[in-house]
């Protein structure tokens, strides 16, 4: 009902200020004619009490009086056309009042109609204090960017969001968050990888001097990080290194896991380089002649023999749940077969096996985060 009352006030107010003008504009107003008309008679009085004192002789007078008539003819001349010009004015303004007014009305029509006028409102402190589980992805980061804002100190914050802006194209705020995040809680590899992939998007895909600093930070502290391993290759190819970027992306695949989702990325950089694949397998992966079979496998056999492998992952975390980077292979490989839910199961699964509260809950969290895996989602 508040809605409508400041509906109806505001209308009235907007339509007043458009008809007041219109329909009081030109009251009490005369033609200029009228003024003329009174001049010259005043004149013709004036020169007859002139010839009456002796002032003027009668000739003048009779020509000044020839001269006030033949003025006064031509006024009466002028005033015809200029009242005819008054009646279409007086027109003008009563269709320019009824389009005022059929404005607001028909607008209301409208919005009775087609609006939504019994929509109760949505403040946003209402909306960020839902459960994380019923709120979309935009207020879950309305909602961190509140707390943050309010507590800009938290390193864990900032590190939580910062992989969120970077998935969510935001690469400005995913730089700031990452440079926050480390500043506070200090340098990881994740981070610093996460901070070079920020700042090269930011640039259109460039890995930039400063990109490039903070892959080999990440470097310095993971030699197997695959998106540090991955961008400076990159960057090895944009400056004209077209051989040293093929060979560090040949080790990078014999290095990867089989499940890893930076293998196709590889595969993609090496066809676009020109440069052969090499099929070497990694630890924890399957032996030579595994993958050289694998090779001559049809797709739907090799999809499965994948599967077997990550379902074998799955039991041993079952039995050993304190693997941490075994959860995080997980929850990677299942983001590669495209199972979100056993994704998110295993994510869940991970942060129970560490506590909710625990250094490696948030990693995961993080990491997961990282390829758009959330526990709400």
């Amino acid at each position: 009902m508040l809605f409508w009352v400041i509906a109806a006030i505001l209308t009235l107010g907007a339509s007043l200020a458009v008809l007041l003008p219109l329909t009081g504009g030109m009251k009490g107003a005369s033609p200029a004619g009228d003024h003329d008309l009174e001049v010259y008679r005043d004149q013709l009085s004036e020169l007859d009490r002139d010839m009456a004192r002796g002032l003027i002789q009668p000739g003048e007078a009779e020509e000044a009086r020839a001269e006030i008539g033949r003025r006064i003819l031509r006024l009466g001349a002028a005033v015809q056309p200029e009242a005819a010009i008054l009646k279409p004015a007086r027109s003008a303004r009563w269709v320019a009042s009824i389009a005022v007014l059929a404005v607001p009305l028909l607008s209301w029509g409208l919005y009775g109609m087609l609006g939504s006028p019994d929509l109760p409102s949505q403040p946003l402190a209402e909306r960020l204090a839902k459960n994380p589980a019923d709120a979309s992805v935009d207020e879950l980061v309305a909602r961190a960017e509140a707390h943050l804002a309010a507590n800009p100190s938290d390193g864990k914050g900032w590190d939580v969001l910062a992989p969120i802006y970077l998935r969510l194209q935001r690469f400005p705020d995913a730089v700031t968050a990452y440079r926050n995040a480390i500043r506070l809680d200090g340098d990881s590899a994740v981070r610093q990888s996460g901070l070079g992939e920020a700042i090269a998007s930011a640039a259109g895909g460039i890995v930039s001097a400063d990109a490039q600093k903070a892959f080999e930070a990440a470097l310095k502290l993971d030699p197997a990080n695959a998106k540090a391993n991955f961008y400076l290759a990159v960057g090895l190819a944009q400056e004209g290194k077209k051989a040293d970027a093929v060979a560090a992306w040949q080790k990078m695949l014999g290095q990867l896991a089989p499940d890893s989702p930076w293998r196709s990325a590889v595969r993609q950089a090496l066809a676009e380089a020109g440069g052969p694949a090499v099929a070497d397998a990694p630890a924890n992966g399957p032996d030579a002649q595994q993958a050289e079979a694998a090779q001559q496998m049809s797709p739907q056999d090799r999809q499965a023999m994948i599967e077997t492998m990550v379902a074998g992952l799955d039991d041993k975390l079952k039995q050993n749940p304190r693997d941490e980077e075994g959860w995080m292979r997980l929850i990677r490989s299942y983001v590669v077969l495209g199972k979100a839910d056993q994704a998110r199961s295993a994510l869940g699964r991970a942060v129970a096996a560490f506590g909710a509260d625990s250094e490696q809950a948030r990693k995961f969290t993080a990491f997961a985060a990282s390829l758009g895996v959330t526990a709400t989602e």
